[in-house]
């Protein structure tokens, strides 16, 4: 997913997607941020989202210029038992509601990606 800020955006879907966590700096990892003059993961351009070795899919958000302008060229959409307590889990998260129906919500992460949550 092309992103302003991979880093905060990683976080936001990891605390989204159950089992899903930001892959972890190891050594190597740090040091090749550091060969290309990146001091703090907070800065990385490219991160990376996972669930359990093996599980797929995996996420990666990588840093580009623009802003989102259009539509979005993937759409999640998730499922939950209760519709009203995971919107008001997602909105804790920096989601914001675009619209709500019967059984379902669109809402947007926090750089404006769309994204449903059914029951």
């Amino acid at each position: 997913m092309d992103s302003r800020h991979p880093a905060s955006l990683a976080r936001f879907w990891a605390a989204v997607l159950d089992g899903y966590a930001v892959a972890p700096y190891d050594d190597d990892e740090l040091a090749r941020l550091r060969a290309n003059g990146i001091f703090d993961p907070e800065d990385d351009p490219s991160v990376l989202v996972e669930a359990a070795p093996g599980v797929r899919p995996r996420f990666f958000f990588q840093l580009v210029p623009e802003s989102k302008i259009v539509k979005n060229r993937l759409h999640l959409d998730l499922l939950a038992e209760d519709l009203p307590q995971e919107v008001g889990r997602l909105v804790g998260l920096g989601a914001s509601v675009l619209s709500e129906r019967a059984g379902w919500a669109v809402l947007a992460d926090p750089e404006g990606n769309e994204f449903c949550v059914r029951t």
